[in-house]
């Protein structure tokens, strides 16, 4: 399920947004900056993320989300996850490309892998109501809004 192209957008993505659900259904929404593709699966550092490791242990399904920011294109992923702790047998070798990304700097406590089920392109609305919008329009408009 994760193509090239989605594992191209996961690389050059900063955040990605895991949204969870408690065993009652209550919402959470939480940016993780640390995560990339392992196969086909997802892997997100668990840096600071009490409430979704508190949800994913009462409900696995979970789903991810990350855009390029100034093309204003992305995808949506969504999946089952599964807790690794540091007494999972491939913990250590599931933790070596986080730890790259971190080079160290934060302690992560688990690891979040989560299986890709459903994938879907999302993108900025302006796509769909001016057909004729390129990316590079976007670009120009994304750096004037954002003042880069």
């Amino acid at each position: 399920m994760l193509t090239d192209e989605i594992k191209r957008y996961i690389d050059k993505s900063v955040l990605c947004w895991l949204a969870t659900a408690s065993r009652e259904g209550l919402p959470n929404v939480s940016p993780k900056e640390i995560f990339t593709h392992y196969g086909q699966n997802l892997l997100i550092a668990d840096i600071a993320s009490p409430q979704s490791i508190k949800n994913i242990m009462e409900n696995d399904n979970v789903c991810i989300s990350f855009i390029d920011i100034l093309i204003q294109k992305g995808w949506q992923l969504k999946g089952k996850a599964t807790i690794i702790d540091s007494g999972h047998l491939h913990f250590n070798l599931l933790l070596q490309p986080l730890t790259q990304m971190t080079k160290g700097k934060f302690p992560i406590n688990n690891i979040i892998s989560v299986q890709i089920e459903k994938t879907k392109p999302i993108f900025a609305p302006s796509y769909i109501l001016y057909p004729d919008t390129t990316e590079e329009e976007q670009i120009k408009s994304a750096i004037k809004a954002y003042k880069l």
